[in-house]
């Protein structure tokens, strides 16, 4: 059983869980095992923590003995982006600034895991500080897509994703700040969640753009982010912008989806996020899967959002200007990483220069800099506050497309993973893969990617569907129809058809 148990569902592990046919312990062990094993090729973890996973599956056991009712996703691990804070294990945002650097809490996300019983297996890889689209952006190394090796598993997140997709977790948890969630999701062949911005607490995420960051889910199938949803979800006092009543249940949404019935469900196809720059694959893939809709009962219409055509420019500086703001609490005083200048006199301001000069990375310092720019004066209004009115315009654009379909629809991204290295000196053509994510992020709605096939070159295809604020059980109930149609036609999961990876002995 343990041979095989890495590559169900998180859903199906906590059903062996109940069933007894397994133990916490077993199925933890294997995935360390698996870890062990693909690791060397993947680098999906920066940290693995595995004495503390065991010792947390095996108290989930112990409750399990005693007659404890448990959530059903007890004793599933899961694997945490290295952007979330975690009490006790090393938390770096894939930086040298924080090289080393043990947080002393955790964060909501991580208190309710905890809560109900999901060992940690470790901590993911990301492009530093979230600043990325590839995760080549690490201080510690680049990840690897399981698909193909030579490329990109995406980014912000590629490590969480990387991680679900070679079966070294059956969960993760991500943060989506422009797609850092669902275009990792969508090259791996993976379902990422980015919720309505307030769904899930923000405290204990290190910020990078505070008004866009969002904690979200990393499965492989659309029921287990749903149930991932509602354990990590609900209102936080301490973050204020927590939302403070409840949604919708996602679970049930999934759920009632698989039935595969939606009848009366009005699918709108955004123009703006289907034209030219995408794949000739991508945009075959798509169409199967909007027949797919329209076989399920759903109306599918076109929908024109014409001010999205700005989300990139606009987002490309809302975005720097905040993560200027959130990083300079990195300054060698107080925490983290301290270099003082080779020669000269030793003062705040000297130290300083030197810290960050030294921790920070090229693509960080990029963003710092464009971000100090448009937020100083004389550009503020020109730049910093143009951004804004333009986001104000996307949300209106999403207001007028939701008054006449109840859902949106796009490929996720408008090509499949590309080669690493292959964009790392453009910065610019890197920044045009969240083409199609940026919008959600910037109005703050839900979008959710699941794999929609594979492309031409045989890689996965991302579908991404978007629903108004506080709807997410829309993305859920549209998601799980057309995965379970999407399944039939293929067999089982798309995941079954990536290749093996060679495994160290």
């Amino acid at each position: 059983m343990t041979s095989d148990v890495t590559r169900l569902s998180a859903a199906a592990q906590g059903a062996l869980l109940r069933s007894s046919e397994i133990s916490s312990v077993e199925l933890t062990q294997a995935h360390l095992d698996r870890i062990a094993a693909v690791e060397p090729a993947i680098n999906a973890f920066l940290h693995v923590s595995a004495t503390e996973a065991l010792e947390q599956a095996a108290a989930v056991d112990a409750r399990r003995a005693a007659g404890e009712q448990l959530h059903e996703l007890a004793g599933v691990p899961i694997a945490v982006k290295d952007i979330v804070v975690t009490k006790g294990i090393p938390t770096t945002a894939a930086s040298k600034i924080l090289e080393g650097w043990v947080p002393p809490y955790d964060a909501t996300v991580v208190e309710r895991i905890k809560g109900v019983g999901l060992p940690i297996l470790g901590k993911t890889n990301l492009d530093e500080f979230a600043m990325g689209s590839s995760t080549e952006h690490s201080a510690y190394g680049i990840t690897h897509n399981p698909w193909d090796l030579e490329r990109i598993p995406g980014g912000s997140g590629g490590g969480s994703a990387a991680a679900v997709g070679a079966f070294e977790a059956p969960l993760a948890i991500g943060t989506d700040t422009g797609g850092s969630i669902r275009q990792p999701a969508s090259v791996t062949g993976t379902v990422g969640v980015k919720p309505t911005y307030g769904a899930i607490s923000r405290y204990g995420l290190i910020a990078m753009a505070s008004s866009l960051d969002q904690a979200g889910p990393v499965t492989r199938t659309v029921l287990d982010s749903a149930l991932l949803q509602e354990v990590l979800g609900g209102h936080d006092r301490r973050d204020s912008t927590s939302i403070p009543e409840p949604l919708p249940s996602v679970v049930a949404a999934a759920r009632r989806g698989a039935l595969g019935d939606l009848s009366g469900l009005r699918v709108g196809v955004v123009k703006e996020l289907n034209g030219d720059g995408y794949q000739p694959g991508v945009r075959a893939s798509f169409e199967s899967s909007l027949e797919l809709l329209r076989a399920a009962g759903a109306e599918v219409v076109e929908v024109s959002c014409p001010n999205f055509g700005y989300a990139l420019g606009a987002y490309y500086l809302i975005m720097p200007s905040e993560a200027s703001s959130n990083l300079a609490k990195f300054d060698g005083m107080r925490f983290g990483l301290r270099v003082e200048p080779g020669s000269g006199p030793v003062t705040a301001e000297r130290v300083m220069a030197a810290t960050r000069g030294a921790g920070f990375g090229d693509e960080v310092k990029r963003r710092i800099i464009l971000g100090t720019y448009a937020l100083s004066a004389g550009y503020y209004d020109a730049y910093y506050g143009s951004a804004q009115k333009v986001r104000t315009l996307i949300q209106r654009d999403f207001d007028a497309a939701f008054a006449k379909t109840d859902v949106l629809v796009s490929p996720t991204t408008p090509t499949t993973a590309f080669r690493l290295g292959e964009k790392l000196d453009d910065p610019l053509a890197m920044y045009l893969n969240d083409v199609a994510t940026i919008p959600a992020n910037l109005a703050g709605v839900p979008g959710l990617s699941l794999p929609s096939g594979l492309s031409d070159d045989g890689l996965p295809v991302g579908f991404q569907i978007l629903a108004p604020a506080k709807s997410d059980d829309r993305l859920y109930l549209v998601g799980a129809a057309l995965e379970a149609a999407l399944e039939n036609s293929w067999g089982g999961p798309l995941l079954a058809q990536a290749p093996e990876l060679e495994v160290a002995r």
